[in-house]
Parts: structure tokens; sequence; C-alpha cells
């Protein structure tokens, strides 16, 4: 066996992963994600696509100026103006990358570009050209890649690396790919064009057909890339992106097929996708690979009696591997500020202030005097709950009341604050949630539909905290509100109150695929 090879890991979580409709991210959490990012040690991090908003220039910007071990990453279209952009915004960091896209298949240059595959190919060249002003790190992505003409893309693909492209990223945006056919697309690219020893090439692949990880790991063996583009959870729009910890953890345990490195800190796993699942709203399904609630649990007797005897009768991994730890300390009412602080630490929450640590541990006991025992799941979302409240809001929930009984229609009262001056309203419905919802909106009359609501526990037993997403459409604009307390219907009214406010941000979102 030779030397081991690595890896390099691009995640695409605070871009590609915010297009899933619903997901969209504030500024200030998509610095706490980038955080996580940068203490899993992800090598690359796209941070936005800078002139798709206002919104994500900032948070690329601010991202830039904070996480100093990854190199931060913009994308941007293959034009002046994007790219321009892109470098603005990645001013501040210390290892910049710019990555430049255009589509490349006749499908999407006749119909969604309405351009000659000549003029594909200036733009191509011309846009690599003017990114090395600003940096010499530029990935070049041929979009809808796995279904171009092979010709075509060996020569815009020559053309660029001949620019300066240093990174290649083979994206197969619609899912269209199959393992080893896409392995060898991408191998016979790499054969064919005389130049591309000069450039890292790359993986970043769609799972619309449940392939993602598969056509990832192709493109490895099979094509010779070496970085693999992905979410953490698989996050993405339409079927999700190839996911993180799949890859990573498939990288790890199979080392004697694959023989790769990857810098990543596994144990960083877990963390990181608690905190995105817990910011976007999207769950993590039980059964879901490497960080499902399942991925390590034993329901059959024969399971069980095997891993008594052996644990690797049944594991092919360590669930403390990947973050899980059967023995953590658990706080609650008697713990004090210095353990609270440690446990944040612990979870790589990073809060910018003292007086934000008081605010939160504030917080904690609050919920440590409602129920018993404190998990790292509810110290996650009570930290949520902190930030967001320090965020311009238009809504903020004061109190609520509400009764139910068999045979009676409910009724619920609440008291919210619209900008700092408090409206009372009361609401009947179907059940308890539905009168709240509806008494907040006989005031704020937001015409918006709910496209769902969702409630998960945050921890196990009756005592856990109930957490609710509410993803709200106004317009042709999707939002997902959370609120987490242990009266779910008081989370529902947090949670509704939360996406109203998202509605009232001005900010919009341009959603180029890759």
């Amino acid at each position: 066996m030779t030397a081991a090879e690595k890896i390099i890991i691009f995640d695409t979580t605070l871009r590609d992963g915010e297009q899933s409709p619903g997901a969209s991210m504030t500024k200030d959490e998509k610095i706490r994600i980038a955080k996580q990012l940068e203490r899993m040690r992800v090598d690359v991090i796209e941070a936005g696509f800078a002139a798709a908003s206002q919104g994500d220039f900032e948070s690329i910007k601010a991202i830039s100026g904070i996480v100093k071990d990854s190199v931060i990453c913009s994308l941007s279209r293959a034009n002046d103006r994007d790219i321009a952009r892109a470098a603005e915004a990645l001013a501040p960091a210390e290892r910049k990358r710019i990555h430049t896209f255009i589509a490349t298949s006749p499908l999407h240059m006749e119909k969604k570009l309405r351009m000659t595959p000549d003029q594909v190919f200036e733009q191509a060249r011309q846009a690599v050209r003017f990114a090395r002003q600003f940096t010499d790190d530029i990935e070049f992505s041929p979009e809808d890649g796995s279904r171009s003409d092979m010709d075509f893309l060996c020569r815009i693909l020559e053309a660029v690396i001949a620019e300066g492209a240093t990174t290649i990223n083979f994206a197969d945006t619609v899912g269209y790919g199959v393992p080893e056919l896409y392995g060898n697309m991408l191998k016979n690219l790499r054969e064919r064009i005389p130049n591309s020893d000069k450039a890292v090439w790359s993986v970043h692949c769609h799972n619309d057909l449940g392939m993602a990880v598969a056509n990832s790991l192709a493109g490895v063996m099979i094509g010779g890339a070496r970085q693999i583009e992905c979410t953490i959870n698989g996050l993405g729009e339409r079927a999700g992106n190839t996911a993180l910890e799949e890859v990573v953890m498939a990288l790890r345990t199979r080392k004697d097929y694959f023989n790769f490195e990857v810098g990543i800190d596994a144990t960083q796993i877990v963390p990181a996708s608690k905190l995105v699942s817990q910011i976007t709203g999207f769950a993590v399904q039980p059964n879901k690979a490497i960080v499902g609630a399942n991925a390590f649990a034993h329901a059959s007797g024969i399971h069980q009696d095997g891993i008594l005897k052996a644990r690797d009768t049944y594991e092919i991994m360590r669930a403390e591997d990947v973050g899980l730890s059967a023995n953590k300390i658990v706080l609650g009412k008697l713990s004090g500020r210095n353990a609270f602080k440690q446990r944040l630490d612990d979870l790589g929450i990073g809060l910018d202030s003292e007086a934000e640590v008081n605010a939160a541990f504030t917080r904690f006991k609050e919920l440590a005097d409602r129920k018993s025992d404190i998990f790292d799941e509810d110290i996650i979302s009570l930290v949520s709950d902190e930030q967001q409240s320090h965020e311009k809001e238009c809504y903020r929930f004061v109190s609520l009341s509400q009764h139910s009984e068999t045979g009676e229609r409910p009724v619920a009262k609440i008291v919210f604050s619209i900008d700092g001056k408090e409206a009372v309203s009361e609401g009947q419905g179907n059940g308890p949630v539905d009168a709240t919802v509806n008494a907040i909106e006989s005031v704020t009359q937001s015409g918006a539909e709910l496209l769902l609501f969702s409630v998960n526990a945050i921890t196990t037993g009756t005592q856990s905290q109930g957490e609710v997403t509410m993803r709200l459409s106004r317009a042709g604009r999707i939002v997902n509100g959370i609120g987490a307390d242990p009266d779910i219907v008081v989370a529902s009214a947090k949670a509704y109150l939360s996406a109203l406010n998202k509605l009232q941000s001005k900010s919009e979102k341009l959603n180029p695929q890759l």
C-alpha cells in the first residue's frame, strides 16, 4: 500500500445547503456554523454567494474576519461584477478562494443561458483571468457537468486551467450521475486534458437518485478527484447534497480500501449535525447514517448479545468517534456558571461577551427550574434563542395562556411585543396551537401560508423541551421559524413569531445551482 494522499473536504453547508427552501440563515447563525466547521477542521468553507444579497455579502465578510484555520470561499457567476463582489467580501480572509461557474450542458446553454458554446467558452476564460487579479486560489465549475458534451468539457476546462484555475469541480448538478459512469467520465477528462495535472479535481454531487455519496467516492477512486464538496447532514436543495459525515466516515472506516487521509476531527461531527439541524429546522431522520438517533442503537436481542460480548460484532465504528458519548456530565439547577461556561466551550459555542454568557446562564437557570436535567441539546437551543433575541425583531413572545377541553373549542390568549410595544390578543382554533396562531394572526394579519408544522423532542423523557419548526410562505418567500420550550404550545408561538420576523426581513436570495 502506498502512502495515503489527503482528500480535501470542501463544505458548502452555508451556500448550497442554505438553498434548501426554508433553510436560510442569519449572519450570526452562519458565523456559529462556520466556527463549528473550523473546529471540525474543514479544509475549505464555502461561506456563501456574495453577489446574491447584501446579507450574504456581510456574512462572508464577517466569517472571513473570524475564521483563521480554513480557506474561506465565495461562489460567483462567471462575470466581473460577481467576482469583484466575492473578492470584496473575502478581503479580510487569511486564505481565500473564489469559486466561479457557468453552465456547460447543451440544455442549460440553450434554454437557461441562451448562449452559444463559443460564448460560454470565452466567458469562462475571461472570468478565471479576472478572478486571478484577487487571489491565486481559483475554483471553476462546469455547471451540469455530468450532462455536458465531453469534447466541449475538455476544451473549456483546458482553457480555464491555462488561465489559472487551480481547482476544477466536476458538478453533478441535478444528481444524474451513476457511480461507475460518473467516475469514468471524470477519469476520461483528466486523461484527455493535457494540463489536467495543473489543477486539483473536485466532485460536487447531488442526491436526487440517492447516490451522491457513492458518486463522490467513485469520483475519488475512479476519477482521481482529491476534493469532495459536501454539506452537514446532506443538507441541500431538492434531495440534498453529498453528506460530509458519510464520506468522511467512509474514508476513515474503510481506509483499508480507500487509503486516503482526511484532516477532519470526527468527534465534532455530531455537534455540527445538531447545530445545523437546530438552526435550519431540518430534523435529522432517526435512521440517518452516522448522525441519526438510531445510528448506534441496537434493538435486536441477537445484536444486543453480540455487542455485549464484543462491540465490533455489530458496530464498524464507535459512537465516540463521531462525538457521541454515554458518559456526559448532565447539568442541573445546582450547576454553577463555570460549569455552564465550560460546557459552552466543549460544544464549540463561542459567545462574544461576558454579558451574553451571563444572559445565556440566566436562561439556563430558568430552564433548570422547570426540568431537572439539562442536556447538550437544551444548551444549544437556549443559546440559539438568546442570540436570536439580540437580533432586530419586530415580534417577540411575552406570555401565553390557553385552555383546551374535550368537547370544547380551544382558546388562547397571547401577549407579544410589536416593535417594543405589547399587544394582547385572543383566538380560537381546532387545537391549542391553531388557537394560538389565530390569536397572533388576528393582530399581525401577515397573510402567510403555513407549509410545515413540526414538533421534535430535544432530548428524551416527558420533561424534554419541545422544539417546534414553523415554515411559512408569503409572496414566493419561504422561511423557517424555530422555538423551544417545555410547553410545546409556547414553543409553537415562539416559532411562529420567529418565522414572521424572518418574513419582515428585506433581504432576498438568488439561488444559483451547482
